[in-house]
């Protein structure tokens, strides 16, 4: 899903440059309130996961790449505003230091992935918690990722600089996205499980809000 450097039209990558560094800061704002001495460390711990999960990338004719993505996980684990700083440390580090996702498209990858995917996996995860973890966390993973995926075929369709329009990017990009979330969703649902069951002080404290 990362998008590289060429895929996207300055302005285009400017806009989500500018929406990113209002939700980022927003974000940091409100972890520092949130998180202490020992949800810190957790913040850490989901990143590294997250950030080897997502090395394993398949190209999509048409589109990006396909991947995990882990943003529904890191906000259903981190809450919202931590889950959002924990993927944007990620893409920056990926960008910065592996080339995965170019530096002009950094504000568009961290919109779709850390925004986009850590919010709307929270707040679905919230919206179906009543119906059981399980569900709710598999639902949450499926929708976090198709979303972010969607985005991601809009900003290159609309950009003059890539080669396919929105009528084939956002198909492809949610499609593909689609069929891997089903396996985001159900490893998303292992995982919160397992923590609900082993460490439910943690996913308690950090999705209470």
């Amino acid at each position: 899903m990362h998008i590289p450097d060429g895929f996207l039209d300055l302005d285009i990558a400017l806009i989500f440059y500018i929406l990113t560094g209002i939700v980022v800061v927003i974000s940091i704002v409100k972890a520092r309130k949130e998180l202490n001495d020992k949800k810190a460390p957790v913040v850490g711990m989901v990143a590294a996961s997250i950030f080897a999960a997502q090395m394993l990338n398949w190209p999509i004719p048409g589109g990006t790449s396909a991947h995990f993505v882990g943003g529904a996980l890191a906000g259903i684990i981190l809450g919202p505003f931590a889950g959002c700083i924990a993927m944007a440390s990620v893409l920056v580090i990926q960008s910065l230091v592996f080339a995965d996702g170019g530096i002009t498209a950094l504000g568009a990858n961290i919109w779709n992935m850390g925004v986009v995917n850590v919010f709307v996996g929270y707040y679905t995860y919230k919206l179906l918690e009543k119906r059981g973890i399980f569900l709710a966390s598999a639902i949450a993973g499926w929708i976090g990722i198709t979303f972010a995926a969607i985005f991601a075929g809009l900003e290159i369709g609309l950009s003059s600089s890539f080669d396919y329009s929105i009528a084939v990017t956002v198909p492809v990009m949610g499609i593909w996205h689609g069929l891997l979330g089903i396996v985001e969703g159900f490893v998303t649902a292992g995982v919160v499980g397992y923590i609900a069951s082993s460490r439910p002080d943690i996913l308690q404290k950090t999705v209470s809000g």
